[in-house]
């Protein structure tokens, strides 16, 4: 029964073959649409990701800033000064936190070797504030726990810095002088995506015990952490516990400004979802105008096939019989279209690779340009897609042909 009935699908294909490629190359750039639509979405996703993973999600710095409400006896406009004393207190009331170290930032350093001079930032942090950033070295090490004990003047350099002082020579070993002061090179860290002008790939980084001897470390720059659990609970106990030592609200956010790294991320979900979504829904009307063209051909199929019809039906052949044998063909024309369809996607995928998105901006960062990687879920859904129309389209015009009246069909000129 339905080798016939699949046999008589492709008989009708066969004879109508010009007609029927061309509603099967529809079918093919429809579901072809779909699948492209929804790669560029997650691919959009994983850019968005790769951005800020490079500098580890799950981490929180804390600046200082000035109270703009009223908090009991004191004003608003009172500068609020994060010290070392402020590091523990956090440590120690935070939950969730599993490293922190606070944060010196020193500007327009003179940084200087043998041949060249520059003008450089110069940044002190304990050893975990490399690891709170990512920060990791692709030549050498990161100076240590004992280095920061002893206030050693060791420092890592970023890429650019090696390549502007070294000229892609060897750096570990030597030294340079930060305002004069001797430090040895240790590490030469990983090149981050960096643009315009705030290059960190030309940050020195040293020691927060060493920092003292560049500028005054009584009041702290920042403070960063890593932490594990809900951002928004840690950032609620954070201003709670500086609000309390303080003396502002934690409600006042221009009291201390908190760059939490999860919060930004989620909100570029958001707006991903909400791309992935657009895209889906004009790769599902993209496919739907396929469908269009497949029900018109079907129906024009059914007027052509009115005599025929009218044969089967005096011949002792059923409703049911009739829809089944013009559902089968619009449904081979979608299955052999779909696949087709398919199988172009993964084709452009592999001929564009990758899609200039945030490299256009930003140096070193090809790793958060969109690639259209065709992942499972994305043929799975375009596939449903695909189905319901070839059902959809093809119900269609076989509920017409199987409801003609076999006399009025067997008179049909």
């Amino acid at each position: 029964m339905l080798r016939d009935i699949l046999a008589q699908a492709w008989e009708a294909m066969v004879y109508n073959r010009r007609r029927t490629a061309i509603t099967m190359i529809g079918m093919a750039w429809g579901i072809a649409t779909v699948v492209l639509l929804l790669a560029y979405g997650a691919g959009f996703s994983r850019a968005i990701n790769a951005i800020f993973a490079q500098w580890g999600v799950n981490h929180i710095e804390v600046y200082s800033g000035r109270t703009s409400e009223q908090a009991g006896a004191d004003k608003a406009g009172v500068r609020v000064r994060l010290t070392q004393d402020d590091v523990d207190r956090i440590w120690n009331s935070v939950p969730g936190i599993t490293s922190i170290t606070p944060v010196m930032f020193q500007d327009a350093v003179t940084v200087q070797n043998d041949l060249h001079t520059y003008t450089w930032s110069v940044n002190g942090v304990r050893p975990e504030g490399l690891d709170i950033l990512a920060l990791d070295a692709t030549e050498g090490r990161l100076f240590n726990g004992l280095e920061e004990q002893q206030r050693a003047h060791v420092c890592v350099i970023g890429s650019d810095a090696k390549t502007k002082l070294f000229s892609g020579g060897y750096a570990i070993g030597e030294t340079i002088r930060l305002n004069g002061i001797m430090f040895t090179i240790v590490g030469v860290l990983r090149a981050k995506m960096v643009e315009g002008e705030n290059n960190i790939n030309t940050s020195i980084w040293i020691p927060f015990s060493t920092v003292g001897d560049l500028k005054d470390t009584t009041y702290l720059d920042g403070i960063w952490f890593n932490y594990r659990g809900d951002n928004e609970v840690v950032e609620q106990n954070l201003r709670n516990t500086l609000g309390a030592a303080h003396h502002f609200r934690p409600s006042d956010h221009r009291a201390i400004f908190v760059a939490n790294l999860q919060t930004q991320l989620h909100q570029f979900r958001i707006v991903s979802i909400a791309l992935q979504v657009l895209l889906f829904l004009v790769g599902a009307l993209t496919l739907g105008i396929a469908g269009i063209g497949l029900m018109n051909i079907m129906l024009v199929a059914v007027q052509q096939r009115t005599r025929e019809i009218g044969i089967e039906k005096a011949l002792g052949a059923r409703r049911h019989q009739i829809l089944v044998q013009f559902l089968a063909e619009a449904l081979a024309i979608t299955g052999v279209g779909g696949v087709s369809g398919i199988a172009l996607a993964y084709l452009v995928s592999v001929l564009v690779g990758r899609i200039t998105f945030y490299s256009a901006v930003a140096k070193n960062a090809t790793d958060a340009d969109i690639r259209l990687l065709i992942s499972p879920t994305s043929v799975i859904v375009a596939t449903v897609i695909l189905v319901i129309t070839g059902l959809v389209s093809g119900m269609i015009p076989a509920i017409r042909a199987a409801n003609l009246d076999p006399i009025e069909a067997l008179r049909y000129e």
